[in-house]
């Protein structure tokens, strides 16, 4: 059984949906050409998932030993955190509810074998 490191983002002030269309690049591919897609990738989420899986790597490194190379990202998703409800006032004594979505990204690194 191969050993499987992982690295989670609590609250990231990005919605789940839109955070998917970024995680979906990088799905099992090695974690080294992961970090080479996120780091051209021009979207808000790309960031904050890229250093998620360099800190997933680093955890591997340090304190397992496995090499960066032989890395790949196993599994990565997105689920929605708590939405934050705030409300807008509109015309005729009415109000528009804004929700505020946020996303809690979850990725688990694999050894290849």
């Amino acid at each position: 059984m191969a050993q499987e490191i992982s690295a989670k983002l609590s609250n990231f002030a990005e919605s789940a949906q839109k955070t998917r269309l970024v995680i979906d690049l990088v799905r099992g591919k090695k974690v080294v050409d992961a970090l080479n897609i996120l780091s051209l990738t021009p979207k808000k989420a790309a960031h904050p998932v890229r250093k998620l899986i360099y800190s997933a790597m680093s955890n591997a490194e340090e304190n397992f030993g496995v090499s960066r190379d032989d890395l790949v990202v196993y599994k990565i998703y997105a689920d929605e955190a708590p939405t934050r409800k705030w409300r807008r006032f509109g015309a005729r004594g009415r109000f528009k509810p804004l929700l505020k979505r946020r996303a809690h990204v979850t990725v688990v690194l694999r050894e290849i074998e």
